[in-house]
């Protein structure tokens, strides 16, 4: 505790940039709350570094609590505005778009298996295909591949 009041700005620089690294890395940006307190503790870090604050633990708390309420004030529409703009949009994996021969019938009622990857794969599809037809994979869930008929 000696050390972390004797080096009281370095210390809250570093504590806020593990706040901010826990918010992007592992919580992925979702609740903004740790962002604004390492936010406001890193600022606050700088201001006792350059002397705008006292070297003090209740003026560091007071400032990082302030900053922090003034940090989710400001932030938090834009921030808000900029996580609801996601693009509904499907990511494409590496496997849409593999093509092979079918070895069983695919229809609404027949989903066999196909094995790739080290999976055995559901294959659905909503219109009838035959043995023998080259398809190939238009979308991939977990354990299943949507295909379709590949025209010559």
């Amino acid at each position: 505790m000696d050390f972390f009041t004797n080096n009281l700005a370095e210390s809250l620089f570093i504590i806020g940039l593990i706040l901010l690294v826990i918010e992007v890395a592992v919580l992925g940006f979702s609740t903004f709350v740790l962002f604004f307190v390492g936010l406001a503790a890193m600022l606050t870090g700088a201001f006792l570094y350059v002397g705008i604050l006292p070297n003090s633990g209740l003026g560091a708390m007071f400032s990082t609590g302030i900053l922090t309420l003034i940090f989710a004030v400001i932030l938090w529409r834009p921030l808000k505005r900029m996580q609801s703009d996601v693009s509904p949009k499907k990511a494409q994996g590496d496997l849409v778009g593999h093509q092979f021969i079918l070895k069983d019938t695919v229809s609404l009622t027949e989903s066999p298996k196909y094995h790739y990857s080290g999976v055995d794969w559901s294959l659905i599809s909503v219109v009838p295909i035959e043995i023998g037809t080259r398809v190939e994979v238009i979308e991939a869930e977990v354990g299943a591949f949507h295909i379709k008929a590949v025209v010559n």
